[in-house]
């Protein structure tokens, strides 16, 4: 695996693209990103947005401007002009127990059963969560949050069984968002939610695996990629 951060330089984007960049585009971004990688076919990256200032050390000249972390399973190449990647090579040794700090931005949802329809409709989970408080009446806002903020939660705890890796505890969930973009002449419709924590490795070989594929739905519009080190 290779983990690259990825700097833009606007001047080699048309108006339009631009735009889309600032705005924090999933699909646009996600073609941008893909220039990196001209040989394949398919999507082989998983990536996330961050702003410069907000990553970058004192003197490395931090702009306002999107940054990006991407994960790939080939280094990425450099656009002369557009994109600029400082890449090193991940091969992390882990072994049961080992305990990571972990960054992950995710697209959480749940299938629900709905009358009429032959098969399970997935829905955004902490919306989900909301509409369960509405339906048992539940007014107070600080409490429809805090089960809002549970459910994410949960829906993170359970990927954990089949992805080798265990919550140390519930982690810090914000960001909230919802993305409305067009692709390929069709609507898409997905929430993303961060995630800031601690887990332990339960099963390394399938960590690892969770941290090459990604975890959720929307992998290709910027949800999926787990940040982890040493805790």
């Amino acid at each position: 695996m290779f983990l690259s951060r990825v700097r833009v330089a606007p001047e080699g984007l048309d108006r339009g693209a631009l735009l889309a960049l600032l705005a924090g585009d999933a699909y646009g971004n996600h073609q941008l990103l893909w220039q990196l990688f001209t040989e394949r076919q398919e999507r082989n990256f998983l990536f996330r947005q961050e702003i410069e200032s907000e990553q970058l050390a004192p003197g490395e000249e931090a702009r306002g401007l999107p940054l990006f972390y991407v994960l790939s399973d080939e280094p990425p190449v450099n656009v002369p002009g557009l994109l600029q990647a400082e890449t090193k090579e991940l091969a992390p040794h882990l072994e049961t127990g080992d305990r990571l700090a972990f960054r992950l931005r995710a697209n959480p949802t749940v299938a629900r059963k709905e009358e009429g329809r032959k098969h399970s409709v997935r829905h955004d989970v902490l919306m989900d969560a909301k509409l369960q408080c509405q339906r048992a009446e539940v007014t107070d806002s600080s409490e429809i949050q805090a089960r809002m903020e549970q459910a994410a939660s949960s829906w993170l705890n359970q990927r954990g069984g089949g992805g080798g890796f265990q919550l140390a505890a519930q982690p810090q969930v914000s960001g909230y968002r919802q993305h409305f973009l067009r692709s390929k002449g069709r609507d898409i419709r997905f929430s993303s939610v961060d995630y800031e924590g601690v887990l332990s490795v339960s099963n390394p070989e399938q960590f690892l695996k969770v941290l090459a594929q990604g975890l959720g739905r929307s992998r290709a519009f910027g949800c999926g990629l787990m940040l982890v080190r040493r805790a």
